[in-house]
């Protein structure tokens, strides 16, 4: 998700718009069995950026399997993080970013100054972020779930990389966080630690969980792993609008974030069947999720895990092909 939004930080600086092709790993598959017409034009190439979490790599699956197997399109999926991809929108290096937690900078750079990007609608996910704790952690401290009570229970979650501080830790540097911004204002005794990944950030939940140890963590919806692992969410003073407008101190909660789809403005006038289909693609958390965790749990590539989530779900993605001159 993420909104007025503070900026996902760090990783930005390991790439330019200039660099973006070599930060980008790229995979070219063509078709294999494209749905038929006689009039429909040829598809050709999507570039579609892959943010890094597994839900946004099963949105990915879905729709360059359906892409490739149906359309007959050449994609290139390029794994980047998620403010560095909007830059592909001026290089043509991007085409489709299909999962979008909200960027109002982003979106007023590219969208309504540079006009190179647009809004393609909604995707049907529901983001939410917020604080965690493992669920016995809710049951052995019953109002550690309140801010309120957070310094009372600070030594719990002290780390050696905390600096004496309660620990909270964050996943990828690159995703979006206010955390820092709301230890400040809530004058909290605590410090951000980052996980380095999403891999990180779920096997710290594992560990926590199986071995009763101390967690507070930042967490996000959809999210496979919360199907498995239970936790208990911090409540924070409500979400209102401006809340969050000051980058450096903010006392309110993450906003719930619905997702969107932003592609690049040349591409969505191209008449590509492709750009219909994106356009229509949209599915539930618990589709993402299924997904995810067939790629991130079962093993599975993310072709075999897209083939197994579309021969079960039909009469989800064929209502994708609404506009595309073609029959799935």
């Amino acid at each position: 998700m993420r909104r007025m939004a503070s900026l996902r930080a760090a990783a930005l600086l390991a790439c330019t718009g200039v660099l973006l092709a070599a930060c980008a790993g790229t995979s070219n598959t063509a078709a294999s069995t494209p749905a038929t017409s006689s009039s429909a034009k040829p598809c050709g190439t999507v570039n579609i950026a892959d943010n890094p979490w597994v839900g946004y790599e099963a949105d990915v699956a879905v729709v360059s399997y359906l892409l490739k197997t149906k359309l007959g399109c050449t994609v290139n999926i390029s794994k980047i993080d998620e403010q560095v991809s909007w830059q592909g929108f001026g290089t043509g290096q991007v085409d489709v970013i299909l999962e979008n937690w909200g960027h109002a900078d982003l979106v007023t750079k590219y969208i309504t100054t540079q006009k190179v990007a647009q809004d393609f609608g909604s995707q049907g996910n529901q983001g939410i972020i917020g604080w965690y704790v493992p669920a016995w952690m809710a049951t052995k401290y019953p109002d550690i779930t309140n801010w309120q009570n957070l310094n009372k229970y600070s030594s719990l979650f002290v780390t050696s990389e905390s600096g004496g501080k309660g620990q909270l830790l964050d996943g990828d540097p690159s995703y979006v966080t206010n955390d820092a911004a709301l230890i400040t204002g809530l004058k909290l005794n605590y410090k951000v630690v980052v996980g380095g990944s999403e891999a990180a950030l779920i096997k710290s939940l594992q560990t926590a969980t199986q071995q009763t140890k101390a967690l507070l963590f930042y967490f996000y919806e959809p999210q496979w792993a919360l199907a498995n692992l239970k936790v208990a969410r911090v409540t924070l003073p409500p979400y209102t609008a401006g809340c969050d407008a000051n980058p450096k101190s903010m006392a309110c909660d993450y906003p719930p974030y619905p997702l969107n789809k932003v592609v690049r403005v040349a591409w969505a006038n191209s008449g590509s069947p492709a750009v219909n289909l994106v356009q229509n693609f949209k599915w539930t958390n618990d589709d993402q999720n299924k997904v995810a965790e067939m790629i991130a749990n079962e093993n599975m590539t993310d072709d075999q895990a897209a083939q197994k989530w579309v021969d079960a779900n039909p009469t989800v993605w064929k209502a994708w092909f609404a506009g595309t001159g073609l029959t799935p």
